[in-house]
């Protein structure tokens, strides 16, 4: 037990009592005061310091001691009568009232401004110093005011780190949330595109074999490969969920060839144009981008009755601009409504860009698309 509360003196607190100690020997050095009763009052007061944290209402006794004349001791020097009284002492005294109002608990301060009206009331009744009364009163008094004002202000920066952790870990978890709905919004655009081009092209093998007609192996081919894509996708995404740092990021425009060979497989007509010259994207953008279209393309095989389309991608002077254009009808989406614009919408709001979408007066869909571009 006690070993346990030896361990908790701080190296401050050592390096408080040396400090008192070296300079109560300095001064016994440099004065020519008798007295052979200061080395036993000095280890005793040294050991108070040392353990003033640990047990602080102990280091009420010098104060205490001192007001009642037991640390005056009187003395004859060169034939007169002097107290004498050394400077380490008020020092002692001011180190244990400090301690007294900085490390005695709330709770239990009370008790030590009740001992402290007690000792005051007695230092009254014993020494009372008509030519400066308030020198008994400031000395101890002083130092203990100060080390409750420390207290409390510890306390409220304690109580205000304690606020900025709770708030820290709250945006922590905000961003784990916005992390995790992103996960799953890039989860629901590739699964979402794989499993309706599988779909179309499934049905494309059904009415082939229905009507008796040959089915291509190439189709069967693209249904495995979308399947296998999806597979893939779900892999990445629990990598990713789980902290994987070996799971691969999807690929951003750079993949766009392969996406639209798949819209082509699935029996739709689609046109491609490229404009501008192609700049370097960060790496948030380049994967929109890429979102925007998969997702735009999705709606038109979900949602449209459309033969053609035609996708544009082109560079400009402010920002990269993505269009995805159907001739076909829209069809209302079953259940009554899809994410893919709000998602898409998001995206280039992320990025502050801007994004329309509509029926368009010749007929068919159009969405259009602006990322901007850093440089541009």
């Amino acid at each position: 037990m006690l070993r346990r509360q030896l361990r908790r003196i701080r190296r401050s607190d050592v390096a408080v009592t040396a400090g008192f100690v070296a300079f109560a020997l300095l001064e016994e050095l440099l004065i020519d005061m008798p007295g052979a009763w200061w080395p036993l009052a000095l280890t005793g007061f040294a050991l108070l310091i040392l353990v003033r944290r640990l047990i602080p209402l102990l280091a009420m006794i010098p104060n205490a001691l001192s007001v009642v004349d037991l640390f005056y001791v009187e003395a004859t020097i060169a034939g007169e009568q002097t107290v004498n009284f050394r400077l380490w002492q008020v020092v002692s005294m001011i180190i244990c009232a400090y301690t007294v109002g900085r490390w005695v608990p709330p709770v239990d301060r009370r008790g030590a401004l009740g001992v402290a009206t007690i000792v005051f009331t007695v230092a009254t009744y014993y020494r009372f110093n008509p030519q400066d009364p308030m020198i008994d009163i400031f000395i101890p008094v002083s130092p203990y005011v100060l080390g409750v004002v420390v207290s409390f202000q510890a306390r409220r920066l304690a109580e205000a780190a304690g606020i900025q952790a709770s708030f820290r870990e709250r945006q922590a978890r905000e961003a784990v949330m916005e992390e995790r709905v992103r996960i799953a919004r890039e989860l629901h655009d590739m699964v979402a595109h794989s499993v309706t081009v599988m779909v179309i092209q499934a049905g494309v093998v059904r009415r082939r074999l229905d009507a008796g007609l040959p089915v291509d192996g190439q189709l069967l081919e693209s249904i495995e490969s979308s399947g296998r894509d999806a597979v893939t996708e779900l892999r990445r995404t629990l990598g990713l969920l789980r902290g994987d740092g070996s799971a691969q990021a999807p690929a951003g425009l750079d993949g766009l060839d392969d996406l639209v060979g798949q819209v082509r497989e699935a029996g739709l007509k689609l046109r491609v144009t490229r404009l501008g010259d192609p700049v370097p994207l960060l790496p948030a953008v380049d994967l929109s981008a890429y979102r925007i279209v998969q997702e735009a393309l999705t709606n038109v095989l979900k949602h449209a009755q459309a033969t053609t389309a035609e996708l544009t991608v082109a560079y400009r002077e402010d920002g990269l601009h993505l269009g995805v254009v159907n001739d076909g009808p829209v069809l209302a989406p079953a259940g009554g409504g899809g994410q893919g614009l709000i998602g898409m919408r998001e995206r280039v709001t992320l990025f502050g860009g801007d994004l329309t979408a509509g029926p368009r007066e010749a007929g068919g869909f159009a969405i259009e698309a602006r990322l901007p571009v850093a440089g541009r």
